[in-house]
């Protein structure tokens, strides 16, 4: 089995800037060329031509509901047959990692599902890495529950560990927690959370900005797909959107944001992105459907009806989630937000990566780092996804290149 490569006639995106270089692996890393092959006089195992085109990071999703037929809240039976044909498939969009997301459940849903949603590295044979459950619930207002189901919604937070383990069997196999933070003993439960190594995310909420900021001093990095299910925003109370601008918080606090046309206006996505770019995230929240095509499917409980790029519950004109691809967010988000190429890379590979505290393996083509990289052209199409050094993934536009 070969284990060491080289792409040659590449752009590169490293340290924040495109630079015309090749990209050298070995054993699934990217590797610095002068102590690996050319001190020891190596040749490598493999050469691929990317004919110019551009080299990045593979995108990290944090928000993902399901794809390609499969969701991940709503047939726990079904769940590791589909999690396995998912994993293969999200690569041809340029993932490589993601955390698969969970709608608001009932406890046992969560009890018996999370164990199949444990973090698992990306291969060539498995696909992309399992990076951890994302639980968008049940800890969430009624007032604001988008598609979730309000009968699962909990009247309030549970405020000790063993609360918390007791409703969801473990915390091992969960990575973000979506909270609203003006509920009871919300504070209580993210600082909890914080402590057992869960990223808590606000969201779904009607929390004012006092609420919070109150959320982020007590531990949350991350807000639930900003605009979206919250109180909009108000100059006298801008509410979860004023985090991006607060004074008023201690620690760093990550953004998600849709940038599908839908869910958020160009103006709103251009307001995020100057007031707070080094914090934005982009995720899809994308649904069953997507990759699917229009007709009726299934998100958690909900029936959802699929027009084009537009996914609704169904007899409703509530938005039930997406059905856009995160290479299309990042093409979105760079030509409606005015921002750079790289700044958009960075909002799907660097910045989720930070927010998870796994920059050291992913998110970056830094030397040590995994070798899980996307071959884009200048538009973000996928021409071809790399988990580990191997190719997952090759678009049959990409003629001539590993042919």
């Amino acid at each position: 089995v070969s284990t060491q490569s080289t792409g040659t006639n590449c752009t590169i995106l490293r340290n924040d800037e495109l630079h015309h270089d090749d990209l050298w692996t070995a054993d699934g890393h990217i590797i610095n060329p002068k102590n690996y092959f050319w001190n020891s006089r190596k040749v490598p195992d493999r050469t691929f031509d990317c004919q110019g085109k551009i080299i990045v990071p593979g995108f990290i999703e944090t928000q993902i509901n399901g794809g390609f037929g499969v969701d991940f809240s709503s047939d726990v039976d079904s769940l590791e047959a589909g999690l396995a044909l998912f994993r293969k498939k999200i690569t041809q969009y340029g993932i490589t990692g993601f955390c698969p997301t969970m709608i608001t459940c009932s406890s046992n849903t969560y009890q018996r599902a999370l164990p199949l949603l444990r973090k698992q590295r990306g291969n060539v044979v498995h696909g992309a890495a399992v990076l951890g459950a994302h639980v968008e619930g049940p800890f969430m207002n009624v007032e604001k529950n988008g598609a979730h189901p309000k009968q699962l919604i909990q009247p309030e937070c549970l405020s000790t560990k063993d609360e918390i383990v007791d409703f969801f069997g473990s915390t091992n196999n969960i990575t973000i927690m979506t909270i609203a933070p003006e509920k009871p003993k919300a504070l209580e439960m993210i600082k909890v959370l914080v402590q057992n190594n869960v990223i808590c995310s606000m969201g779904h909420s009607t929390a004012n900005i006092d609420q919070a900021e109150a959320g982020v001093n007590s531990g949350a990095t991350f807000i639930t797909h900003l605009f979206n299910a919250m109180q909009p925003f108000h100059h006298r109370d801008p509410g979860i959107v004023g985090i991006l601008s607060s004074s008023k918080i201690n620690r760093k606090c990550y953004y998600g944001i849709i940038a599908d046309g839908l869910h958020t206006h160009p103006a709103a996505l251009r307001i995020a992105h100057r007031t707070n770019a080094q914090s934005a995230i982009l995720v899809t929240d994308a649904m069953a459907a997507m990759g699917l095509g229009d007709g009726s499917h299934c998100i958690g409980s909900q029936s959802v009806t699929v027009t084009g790029k537009k996914a609704v519950i169904s007899g409703t004109d509530t938005l039930a989630g997406s059905v856009v691809t995160m290479n299309s967010c990042v093409e979105n988000f760079m030509r409606n937000s005015g921002c750079t190429l790289v700044e958009a890379i960075n909002c799907a590979t660097k910045h989720p990566a930070q927010l998870l505290k796994c920059s050291d393996l992913y998110g970056t083509l830094d030397f040590g780092t995994a070798a899980d990289f996307v071959i884009i052209d200048s538009d973000v199409n996928v021409l071809a996804t790399f988990i580990g050094g191997d190719c997952v993934y090759k678009s049959d536009n990409f003629v001539g290149f590993l042919d």
